[in-house]
């Protein structure tokens, strides 16, 4: 089982190291962390990604609730948030490769960000399914280089009243 953890922390040095040295203390396996300063710059919102059963992620919440910086933490759950992920990818092109490349590209949204003689670079954002289908897409090129930034998302506007008009 994988969930998606939603973290609000102060903004305060080692926060980071604190979060991610519970989990690594425990022997939990982080599957995409990212984080970055909110709206308001006395916090940062830390996204975690993280498998285990539901007694293993249960007791991982319980814990992260324990760290004194830690002011909430909002389970994201598929229909009641969007999620999204960051992805730039080079991939080796030849000339008559190019135009098949620019088409799957434009299935995904992916956006041209660089080209040169022999490669292509691609920027693509989405959910884990569609970036892993476009890698698939991908077969027959080189990926020379990928990075992907990790999930990360809000919860929905007024889920309940969304979900009563449906």
């Amino acid at each position: 089982m994988r969930k998606v953890f939603s973290i609000l922390v102060s903004n305060t040095s080692g926060v980071l190291s604190r979060v991610s040295g519970l989990f690594s203390r425990r022997g939990y396996n982080i599957k995409s962390l990212t984080v970055a300063e909110t709206e308001n710059p006395e916090f940062s919102r830390m996204t975690v990604v993280a498998d285990g059963d539901e007694r293993i992620l249960e007791q991982i919440k319980n814990q992260l609730y324990k760290l004194e910086d830690v002011k909430d933490i909002i389970e994201l759950k598929s229909r009641e948030a969007v999620c999204r992920e960051l992805m730039i990818i080079k991939i080796g092109v030849t000339t008559e490769q190019r135009n098949n490349l620019v088409a799957i590209a434009d299935i995904f949204r992916a956006k041209v960000v660089d080209v040169s003689v022999d490669s292509m670079m691609l920027e693509l954002t989405g959910n884990q399914d569609k970036l892993d289908s476009f890698i698939r897409m991908l077969k027959d090129y080189t990926i020379i280089e990928m990075v992907r930034t990790g999930v990360t998302g809000l919860m929905r506007a007024d889920y309940e009243a969304y979900c009563d008009n449906v």
